[in-house]
């Protein structure tokens, strides 16, 4: 068996893969909150005709073996939950977050899911709603109809102000200890695991929680430049991988050829 043909097989997929990812990369470098993949590879198993530190004979002891390796996989495409750039928007239901956590987010089943897009917006009713209307948790309530303000500090404290007064409630950040075990649902949304661990509760800027930050949004931690030279090396690597599998085949042919 020609094991290149097969070697150079996985290499061509898991490069395929590769260019994928960073396909998806690109394409949502101005999407709100979005968090970059990064591929990770693994080599396959190898086919092993002589071990290192066998008996060679006389005593002797062979320094190194004869190992011929299997191709490669891919097996891990992880978020990569870095920072992205804030940008000023200026409406009041922008928030963004400055450091760890995320924003709890109410499914129309009824589950949670986790996001970092802050572009939040108001109902007929004064609910705070994600950008599918999704009813954003976290500690959010009802914004009175006619509110004149809204202050939404870094510590995560809102406070409303109508012609009657103000009130004023608390929101919280869910963070998790493993964040890149979350599963991506899209729609800028994240589901727990059991990889993710649980949920854990805080307020803004306590105990390692990111602030919020009113007016602002949070940005996609694509950068263009790393991607491209990413996708680069990915083609070269497929193009290679391609040209072994043509060098294989006409190894198989010049041998096929001998007999006449």
């Amino acid at each position: 068996m020609n094991v290149a043909l097969y070697s150079s097989a996985t290499g061509m997929q898991a490069q395929q893969l590769n260019l994928d990812t960073i396909a998806n990369n690109l394409a949502n470098v101005n999407t709100t909150g979005f968090k970059k993949s990064k591929i990770e590879f693994q080599d396959l198993l190898y086919q092993q005709s002589r071990p290192a530190g066998a008996d060679g004979g006389a005593g002797n002891l062979v320094p190194s073996g004869t190992q011929v390796g299997a191709g490669s996989r891919v097996v891990s495409t992880a978020k990569v939950f870095t920072q992205g750039t804030l940008s000023q928007t200026g409406e009041k239901l922008d928030i963004a977050i400055q450091g760890d956590g995320f924003f709890e987010i109410q499914r129309p089943d009824g589950t949670s899911a986790y996001t970092r897009d802050g572009s939040f917006k108001l109902t007929s009713t004064g609910q705070v709603v994600t950008n599918d209307g999704l009813p954003v948790l976290s500690g959010f309530q009802p914004i009175p109809v006619g509110a004149t303000s809204i202050s939404v500090a870094t510590t995560g404290e809102v406070t409303v102000t109508t012609a009657t007064g103000t009130s004023s409630f608390q929101i919280q950040l869910v963070r998790f200890a493993n964040p890149t075990g979350l599963e991506n649902a899209g729609g800028n949304l994240y589901l727990e695991t059991t990889a993710s661990g649980t949920p854990e509760l805080g307020n803004p800027g306590v105990q390692g929680f990111g602030t919020t930050i009113q007016g602002y949004l949070e940005g996609s931690n694509v950068n263009v430049v790393n991607e491209m030279v990413s996708m680069i090396v990915a083609q070269r690597a497929y193009e290679i991988n391609s040209k072994a599998i043509q060098t294989s085949d006409a190894m198989l042919q010049e041998i096929n050829n001998l007999k006449r």
